[in-house]
């Protein structure tokens, strides 16, 4: 059975863009993107909640 995906594929995609990793994903797919990106893409996503949190968006 597949997981559900929490994150968006627009807000991974987005995030990927605003760390220089959108091109990677576009010609090779998630699968070619580290680890350590990976994780990064993560951190980025967990900041953007928590400063919605505070804005109550």
């Amino acid at each position: 059975m597949a997981k559900k995906g929490l994150m968006s594929s627009k807000l991974k995609e987005e995030i990927s863009k605003q760390l220089g990793l959108y091109d990677i994903v576009k010609k090779e797919g998630w699968g070619a993107v580290s680890s350590r990106d990976c994780g990064n893409i993560v951190r980025k996503a967990i900041e953007i909640a928590e400063k919605n949190m505070v804005q109550g968006v």
